[in-house]
């Protein structure tokens, strides 16, 4: 039986109606009703065509036939759960392997980025036989409550910090408290972790984990510098902790010429857990936790089972296979590269036209444009940013969102079959709204007006 179609008021009054409003839509002033999707596109009821720059989900592009036909082909012959012996888990695991450092090589699959991330907590907690966890400040590791715990971005807005988690700074270099005309940003921030840990010691506390993205998203699209995670996790180590690597968002190539985003730190840094999800099994929901034999044992060891009912099942493994696969084929890395670099090389040279641009920075398809009213006092232009977003999406139907801190950071992690025009075409659109704003003499933000 075909599913009824609804007019968009009565899908709208009815997720009014049903559905938790904690959830909140896109441009929920006026949201769109998307029906279809295609590769970086997405088609709504009218079948207006929508740029889409948000869904890093969508990782090899939404609905990739191959995707979908190694879904249904093993949907149609066994889905069942992982205490079966089958050959697609094993086989999966094998091929992350290869892409991972030698130690990483054991691996617990599960269904989302939080539940990978609560996992990795255990097995941290239980091989050190700790409890305390440092992250940075504005993380983001996930919706349970576990994980809101070591979130500052929700804690703070919630219970508040827990005594056995401790904040240390975001290594931001264009904002934080060490810039980019430091010498050596990455040892200075690293030490800053290192003074967290002495205190932390000094209350009788011991550390079982560092935490951090690889590349902090919600913080505002931060790179980390050069150095800083190999000298963290030599504090951490030899604190009785170990390093956890949060690749939920950044992982499977999004940075270009790494599979992994942890790999920017350099050939020498391996971290001891690596969490991975989103866009893992290209929007079915699959993620996973890799770490060393030791920390596997000492979990082994504690007696008590670890059972995921859906996690690792054949039809999940099946389309992680199938997107790991279309990453090597249609070579979505390489893309990744030289589309990424001509993004930034673009909104570097709107930098150069509009005072409102302070910071161009990204690796790959992870990129952020951070919006400023003032260059030197570097003031968040948030209402700015917003209206940048409510135009593209309006005029040009290009969809787009912001992070960071005060939402001034206009992001950009679109499907890795992103092209060369499309970036093209983000840059000009960009540059006319920005260009008609100044002719306007617009003015959004609150001290301007």
């Amino acid at each position: 039986m075909a599913l009824e179609k609804l007019k968009k008021e009565e899908t709208l009054a009815m997720r009014k109606r049903l559905i938790g409003q904690s959830l909140r839509l896109f441009y929920s002033e006026d949201p769109v009703k998307i029906v279809r999707a295609r590769g970086q596109y997405l088609f709504d009821e009218s079948g207006k065509r929508y740029l889409d720059c948000i869904s890093n989900v969508h990782h090899v592009g939404h609905c990739h036939p191959s995707i979908t036909k190694a879904a249904a082909a093993q949907m149609d012959l066994l889905n069942t759960n992982s205490r079966f012996l089958h050959d697609n888990i094993v086989l999966y695991a094998d091929r992350l392997a290869a892409s991972l450092p030698e130690k990483l090589c054991v691996f617990y699959f599960v269904n989302s980025g939080s539940e990978a991330n609560d996992l990795a907590l255990r097995l941290a907690q239980q091989y050190t036989q700790h409890d305390d966890v440092i992250v940075l400040d504005h993380a983001y590791h996930g919706h349970l409550m576990s994980l809101i715990d070591i979130s500052p971005y929700k804690f703070r807005k919630l219970a508040g910090q827990k005594e056995w988690v401790h904040v240390a700074p975001l290594p931001d270099t264009y904002r934080g408290i060490y810039r980019e005309d430091h010498p050596n940003p990455g040892q200075a921030y690293a030490d800053t972790v290192k003074d967290l840990i002495e205190e932390v010691h000094s209350k009788g506390r011991k550390i079982s984990a560092f935490f951090a993205e690889s590349l902090p998203s919600v913080g505002g699209q931060i790179i980390l510098p050069q150095g800083y995670s190999n000298k963290v996790a030599e504090y951490v180590r030899s604190a009785g902790g170990v390093f956890v690597a949060d690749e939920v968002q950044t992982g499977f190539g999004r940075v270009g010429n790494q599979f992994w985003a942890f790999q920017l730190q350099g050939e020498d840094f391996c971290p001891d857990i690596v969490t991975m999800g989103k866009p893992m099994g290209n929007g079915h929901p699959l993620a996973c936790v890799a770490t060393t034999v030791e920390i596997a044992e000492a979990f082994t060891a504690n007696g008590v089972e670890y059972f995921n009912t859906f996690g690792g099942n054949p039809v999940s493994c099946a389309i992680g296979l199938a997107v790991l696969d279309v990453i090597e084929e249609e070579d979505l890395r390489g893309n990744a590269t030289r589309v990424g670099a001509h993004l930034k090389d673009l909104f570097t040279k709107l930098q150069t036209r509009h005072e409102i641009i302070g910071d161009v920075r990204g690796v790959g398809l992870f990129v952020g444009l951070e919006l400023v009213t003032d260059r030197k006092k570097k003031t968040p232009a948030t209402e700015t940013a917003a209206w940048v977003v409510k135009r593209l999406k309006e005029e040009h139907q290009i969809c787009v969102s912001t992070d960071g801190p005060w939402e001034n950071v206009v992001k950009f992690k679109p499907p890795m079959c992103f092209s060369m025009d499309n970036a093209e075409l983000v840059a000009q659109c960009i540059d006319g709204i920005l260009t008609d704003m100044k002719a306007n003499n617009l003015k959004l933000e609150k001290e301007d007006i």
